[in-house]
């Protein structure tokens, strides 16, 4: 039997200022009383003011790519599914849970840029291919990608066309996606409009759980699932080749122990020593050089044990 869902009640309960807040939509400014404009979220075109937002009327219209309509209509443009896909999304979403549409306006005043505290949760999830080749191309195996989340998406939206990376915040909570790139241009990653990377660690929430006091660090997201795939579940990545102030309360604060294993370029050897300078009156750290030019992505499973070593695993880091 299929499940029943209420096209009128999810209207009536999620209004479209929660779903673009999901969507990390923060960029529209106000036009009007309840109103809003911008640029379009679904086609990410280039006309600023194209995307039209009425929360009065609970209405939306882009007149560059021709998408409008209810709440229901964004998430389906947003996904790429049906209008019942969209509903039982957002009957399942923790964005049900919260304001009717009739006290949308207020709370819209968020959909204007201005500085973030935190990075709120995503209110939906992405339905990817885990199966992807590109996925096998970077060395990742089908375990990998289910255990990460990690695939393709075909759908609407900023990911479409890329590997979807989802990121959760340090409660485990589902705060983003980065996509990559399959094929060669520019950005390799994107990450959506006003997320805040320097305040969260990748599989930090996962890490946390792992047995023992030791975590190790790297620098990007298939460093982190190579790593795990070499049976270390101890490991984060920076999301970059730099550690910021709340990164380092994360780490410090529940590991006291830590290895850096970042790339073996001239940025990586410089983050490495800088980073470890930072944690060093906090934690026991350790810098693990490796060869000019390689990173862990690179590295087979039995290569990455043999620079971990069996000793460091002896010693507590988590392993799978």
């Amino acid at each position: 039997m299929r499940n029943w869902v209420s096209f009128a009640e999810i209207k009536s309960r999620v209004g479209l200022a929660q779903v673009l807040r999901s969507y990390q939509v923060d960029w529209l400014r106000r036009s009007g009383l309840g109103q809003y404009r911008g640029r379009c979220p679904i086609h990410r075109g280039q006309g600023r003011e194209a995307f039209h937002v009425n929360l009065e009327r609970g209405l939306f219209h882009c007149f560059a790519c021709g998408a409008g309509g209810n709440v229901l209509d964004l998430v389906a443009a947003m996904e790429g599914c049906s209008i019942r896909e969209a509903a039982l999304r957002l009957q399942g979403s923790p964005a049900a849970a919260g304001m009717a549409a009739g006290t949308a306006c207020g709370a819209g005043r968020k959909l204007v840029t201005k500085k973030r505290e935190g990075n709120p949760p995503l209110g939906f999830s992405l339905e990817v291919d885990r199966r992807h080749p590109y996925l096998a191309r970077r060395g990742i195996d089908g375990a990998t990608a289910g255990h990460f989340g990690v695939g393709y998406f075909s759908g609407r939206g900023l990911m479409r066309g890329r590997i979807a990376i989802p990121i959760h915040d340090d409660q485990g909570r589902l705060v983003a996606y980065c996509g990559r790139t399959v094929e060669a241009g520019d950005p390799r990653y994107r990450f959506p409009a006003g997320f805040q990377k320097t305040r969260v660690l990748f599989n930090y929430h996962r890490a946390r759980g792992a047995a023992g006091d030791q975590v190790i660090v790297v620098e990007g997201f298939f460093d982190c699932m190579r790593v795990h795939q070499a049976g270390f579940a101890g490991v984060v990545a920076l999301m970059g080749a730099r550690l910021s102030a709340s990164q380092q309360k994360l780490l410090t604060g529940r590991f006291s122990k830590i290895l850096l294993l970042l790339d073996g370029d001239a940025t990586g050897r410089t983050a490495s020593a800088q980073i470890a300078g930072d944690l060093a009156s906090a934690s026991d750290v350790t810098a693990l050089l490796l060869p000019p030019g390689v990173q862990p992505d690179q590295m087979a499973a039995d290569q990455i044990r043999r620079v971990l070593g069996e000793k460091e695993r002896s010693q507590g880091i988590g392993t799978n």
